[in-house]
């Protein structure tokens, strides 16, 4: 396989400059509204606002990729004498918590960076400068693009097993 150079967008998260205003997580429901900018409501957002307010913590968390199963981590952090759990660091819808999950359906949400804008709102909306977006390039893998057939075939596979695709393949040949 080659190596392709692939854009990797992402949010960078200062905690010291978070004072927890919330802006990010309101403009962030708000254009993810239906229709766009029509409603607010936070449970909507891409990012989330871990806080304790009583040990001064605030720590801003955009939704990442969908985990099926619920993991194994339960450690502690402390980090400059705070400490945190380490689900809060997690961007991830998973089956333990209801962060990142549409409140309607319950669908997972994910950060899409507000595809059709120069930068995510949350970060133009940032006036404490706690979150900034950077775009760099990456060394990837290229992706192999299936055509029509293999996607067919792909999805035929994963329904029937691929003993049952080559047994039917050979008894078609067979007739025809």
């Amino acid at each position: 396989m080659s190596k392709v150079k692939k854009k990797v967008k992402v949010i960078k998260i200062d905690i010291e400059k978070c004072n927890g205003c919330r802006a990010c997580e309101i403009i962030c429901s708000a254009y993810h509204a239906a229709p766009k900018y029509s409603s607010n409501n936070p449970a909507r957002s891409r990012i989330r606002l871990i806080r304790d307010p009583i040990k001064d913590i605030y720590l801003p968390v955009y939704a990442g990729e969908y985990a099926a199963a619920e993991c194994m981590g339960r450690d502690i952090y402390v980090i400059d004498g705070r400490e945190y759990a380490e689900c809060d660091f997690c961007r991830a819808a998973c089956p333990s918590r209801d962060v990142f999950k549409e409140p309607d359906s319950g669908l997972p949400l994910k950060c899409d960076m507000c595809e059709d804008e120069k930068e995510p709102l949350c970060v133009k909306w940032c006036l404490a400068e706690a979150l900034t977006y950077e775009e760099r390039e990456e060394e990837a893998e290229e992706e192999v693009k299936l055509d029509d057939m293999e996607i067919g075939l792909k999805s035929l596979v994963d329904k029937y097993g691929f003993q049952n695709l080559v047994d039917s393949v050979v008894r078609m040949t067979q007739k025809g």
